[in-house]
């Protein structure tokens, strides 16, 4: 053996190359192992993340179920000439829809360059973008780098739209996947153009503007395909940050953000350096905030017709297409929809224009304070402050302020006075450690007040609206033309005694009654005229509508009945009239009763209902039901649009005949034009009209409503609170803006007769004091020709004059022993009706100059009623002595008959004077003070 230095060594190296060999076995082994265990758990991950990717991508939705077009668009009125006039719009919804030939290519290229610049090479997702991104990620760990492309950014802003709501990255990845997938599927489907398209119309480009025609109006006032480069690039910029960029809020920002995109736009080759230079030098942002300050038509305020509108549609959305009202509203405001309006501009524009003028109103406008305030109490309840109370408050005498007053009614001189009064009303109310919530609601509002309806009464559209005077500050503000119920006056004679009176022929034309003092019920309040106390005159119906005669038109509705009235009523569409028992606090009421005649009513009539009303007269008595709006259109599924709710069709009721309705035109013909017509000054002489005044008995309301051939309208005017129209100058107001307004819009309008019905209208010569057909040479004086319908006709002779023998003494047909007789024509009348003689107040005078019997055979006759001058009479003792005092009398009336005649003076416009009742008449009481009048 070799021990030697050597030979251990080589021992040595023989003992451990063995171990070395094992070594490097299980070295082998180990690595072989290590790297199988890897490649196996890479390939479980993998087949773990492919399971995973096809389970997510099978949890998204089917291409074919999907709509990528943008929800929720603008709404856009039109008026009947094709204008659009107003933009209906809710958040999220302020988007106009535009078609790829309405987008101008640098708009396009402009979003293309800045978020997607490999568009159009791509099939939905960009992978040198992901890399981009990821690398971006790795060695900055900024995260910011986007890597979506147009097509994934409408997936997930019309498809996934609950992504605002994701909490954490696994339903982040979850979405992430699902969008790419769906944008491969939808590159499929539609075309590079269609998806640019439709992302142009879904963005959201600030100041709730979505999509780029509404940013084109809202930042240009212009439409998309007429912006400029400059103005092109201002939009692009905008679409990453909204709010950061806001060209209105944030230029500066927007202007950086800009070059941007005009660089990459060169870079791109979608403009040259040329062009670029160009919109880098343009002044845009100027012009944006001149836009901004001059035409933003998304704060605009809601004109009376719009609110009017509105209010139609939400009720028919409701009514007709069985919405609730919140998707009602949503489908109005957010549904892209376009509304086709009754509304004609040019006579809305005339309307806009006169009542704006404030030099045509009243002197001395007041101004009523609307008030309301919301304070959070030192307790932590919460306190509401209205206008009511704030009045309540200043007429309480205990509280010790400036205001205080028992008349207090937040009226003022000027508008500063209430201004002043709302804040130290605030300063009583609030209390230490109180905060105001919001501010204060005041609206100072100028009185009186004003509205007007126009009506084509042919068609029932509703052609303009006033809803009330000086600026229009809120939308759905209170609109007197369609939710004010207010007291029609004398307006509502037409309505409840004269139409269903003629119609139903209870009453003609020629019907005579007498102003006496008369009662609304046996022994209850009494009825006066406008002019004061009854005066002994008999009227015919149509002489009681020109002079509105109160007295006379009552007792007339007496004979129509309240019942027939009222069911007239409600076919006229008047829906604020009370038939079953209603309540007054703890008063049981209702509108029929006789004072409905004359426009009592529990709640009052609306101006668009009481103008459909006589528009139903001017139709020929057909009723149609105003509209505001003809048609309603929601986009379809192919980029045009559908009808959504067919109005065209006239929701219409024939109420009275056309006779009738001829014969109540031909009647208030005579309130405008006749000689003793209370509406003459509304004639502005170009055309015929016919109409009818009203006023409340303590001038709270005034009216004028009327018609021509081509249109009805109807002027109110009064105070909101209720208070007394007190000038000539307000009280004649309504009429006043009747005619400023109807006169400009018949300007270029040929004249046009009412047509007459070629059936069932008669004419017919009558007795004007009796009403029937007229006894030869005894009516020759009192001679009329009235208008009748068919079957109305009077058949029955002259009641009223008596030829012959007359007493001289008491102008009664002479007895036989008459020692007064002479020949001659007597007029007396007979008692009223039943129904009329018991409202009487002074009971019925047997003045007639007949009774009514029965003869031998059975007939009704009538018999002349004689003087007192009877047998008995004439045997009393001392009968010389009574004779001498008569004949007297007779001297001394001649005497005083001759004088009157000779005298030249009396007020020529004052009323005709009654005629002398036969002697032993008594003259009619003199009425009260507190009783009901108007005209």
């Amino acid at each position: 053996m070799n021990y030697g230095k050597r030979g251990i060594v080589n021992q040595a190296k023989a003992i451990s190359s063995g171990t070395n060999r094992w070594g490097k076995k299980f070295s082998l082994f180990g690595f072989c192992f290590l790297l199988a265990a890897v490649i196996g758990v890479m390939i479980i991950g993998a087949s773990a993340g492919i399971g995973m990717f096809n389970g997510i991508k099978d949890t998204a939705p089917d291409v074919g179920d999907i709509d990528v077009s943008p929800k929720g668009m603008s709404t856009f009125v039109y008026d009947k000439d094709g204008n659009a006039t107003r933009k209906l719009v809710a958040k999220d919804s302020n988007r106009i829809p535009i078609g790829r030939e309405q987008i101008p290519d640098d708009l396009a290229h402009a979003f293309v360059a800045i978020e997607d610049e490999r568009f159009y090479e791509h099939n939905g997702i960009d992978i040198q973008g992901i890399i981009r991104a990821g690398f971006k990620v790795i060695t900055s760990g900024n995260a910011s780098q986007g890597a979506s492309t147009i097509t994934q950014q409408l997936i997930k802003n019309n498809v996934f739209t609950d992504w605002v709501t994701e909490t954490n990255l696994l339903q982040k990845g979850k979405r992430k996947i699902q969008e790419q997938y769906l944008a491969m599927q939808i590159e499929k489907e539609y075309s590079k153009d269609e998806i640019l398209t439709e992302y142009l119309n879904t963005i959201n480009l600030s100041q709730n503007c979505l999509g780029v025609e509404a940013a084109a109006r809202r930042y240009f006032n212009k439409h998309a395909e007429e912006l400029t480069l400059s103005e092109c690039a201002v939009i692009a910029a905008i679409t990453s940050a909204p709010t950061r960029y806001n060209p209105i809020n944030n230029p500066d920002n927007n202007a950086v953000r800009r070059q941007i995109v005009l660089q990459k736009m060169v870079e791109q080759g979608y403009i040259t350096q040329v062009e670029y230079d160009q919109a880098k030098a343009d002044d845009v942002y100027s012009r944006i905030q001149t836009v901004n300050e001059e035409s933003n038509e998304d704060n605009a305020v809601n004109t009376w017709f719009d609110d009017a509108l509105i209010d139609q549609l939400l009720k028919d959305f409701q009514d007709k297409l069985g919405m609730t009202k919140e998707q009602a509203t949503a489908k109005l405001y957010s549904g892209g929809l376009k509304i086709l309006s009754t509304q004609d501009p040019h006579i809305q524009e005339i309307c806009d224009r006169v009542y704006a003028n404030e030099e045509i109103y009243p002197a001395g406008t007041k101004y009523l304070l609307n008030y309301a305030l919301t304070v959070q109490k030192a307790d932590g309840s919460t306190q509401n402050y209205s206008s009511e109370m704030l009045e309540v408050y200043f007429k309480d005498e205990s509280h010790d302020t400036p205001y205080t007053s028992k008349g207090f009614n937040r009226l003022f001189d000027s508008r500063e006075a209430a201004q002043d009064c709302a804040d130290y009303y605030q300063e009583c109310v609030v209390e230490e450690g109180d905060e105001v919530v919001g501010d204060p609601h005041v609206r100072i509002i100028p009185q009186p007040q004003v509205s007007l309806t126009i009506e084509d009464q042919h068609t029932g559209h509703v052609v303009a609206i006033i809803g009330g005077r000086g600026e229009k500050e809120d939308n759905r503000a209170f609109n007197r033309a369609t939710a004010s119920p207010r007291q029609p006056g004398s307006t509502f004679k037409i309505m409840s005694t004269y139409l269903p009176g003629i119609d139903s022929g209870k009453i003609t034309l020629a019907s005579v009654f007498q102003d006496v003092p008369t009662a609304y019920s046996p022994g209850g309040k009494v009825v006066r005229d406008w002019w004061g106390s009854s005066n002994g005159e008999w009227y015919t119906a149509r002489r009681a509508i020109a002079r509105s005669a109160n007295v006379p038109t009552v007792q007339m509705y007496a004979v129509v009945t309240p019942e027939l009235g009222y069911e007239y009523l409600k076919k006229l569409g008047f829906t604020t009239i009370v038939g079953e028992e209603g309540y007054k606090g703890d008063k049981a009421v209702n509108d029929i009763h006789l004072a409905t005649a004359l426009g009592g009513l529990t709640k009052g009539v609306l101006n668009v209902e009481l103008n459909a009303g006589f528009a139903t007269i001017a139709n020929g008595g057909e009723y149609i039901k105003p509209k505001l709006y003809t048609k309603v259109l929601q986009p379809d599924k192919n980029g045009g649009y559908e009808v959504l709710l067919d109005n065209e069709a006239p929701e219409s009721t024939r109420v009275i005949s056309e006779a009738a309705a001829y014969i109540l035109t031909d009647a208030m013909k005579g309130v405008v034009s006749g000689s003793q017509g209370t509406g003459t000054s509304v004639n502005f002489g170009t055309t015929p009209i016919a109409g009818k005044t009203g006023t409340t008995t303590d001038y709270n309301d005034v009216w004028f409503a009327g018609y021509t051939n081509y249109y009805t309208a109807t002027t109110w005017t009064g105070f909101d609170n209720n208070e007394k129209l007190k000038s000539s100058k307000e009280k004649n107001f309504s009429k006043e803006m009747w005619r400023a307004v109807m006169e400009e819009i018949h300007k270029d309008l040929p004249s046009s007769d009412f047509p007459q019905p070629s059936s069932g209208l008669v004419k017919a010569t009558v007795c004007s004091e009796s009403g029937k057909l007229p006894i030869p040479g005894v009516c020759d004086g009192t001679l009329t020709t009235e208008l009748f319908v068919e079957g109305t006709e009077p058949t029955e002779t002259c009641d009223v004059h008596y030829q012959g023998e007359i007493c001289a003494f008491d102008g009664r047909p002479a007895s036989e022993w008459c020692p007064f007789k002479t020949q001659g024509v007597v007029a007396t009348h007979p008692a009223p009706p039943p129904e009329v003689a018991r409202l009487y107040v002074n009971g019925v005078q047997d003045n007639s100059a007949y009774t009514t019997t029965t003869d031998e055979e059975g007939n009704t006759v009538q018999v002349p009623n004689t003087c007192h001058h009877t047998p008995e009479f004439m045997q009393q003792d001392g009968i010389d002595g009574i004779l001498a005092g008569e004949r007297a009398e007779m001297e001394r009336r001649a005497a005083e008959a001759a004088a009157a005649q000779a005298a030249e003076g009396g007020d020529p416009n004052g009323a005709p004077p009654a005629p002398p009742g036969p002697p032993g008449q008594p003259a009619p009481a003199p009425i009260p003070e507190d009783v009901a009048a108007g005209n």
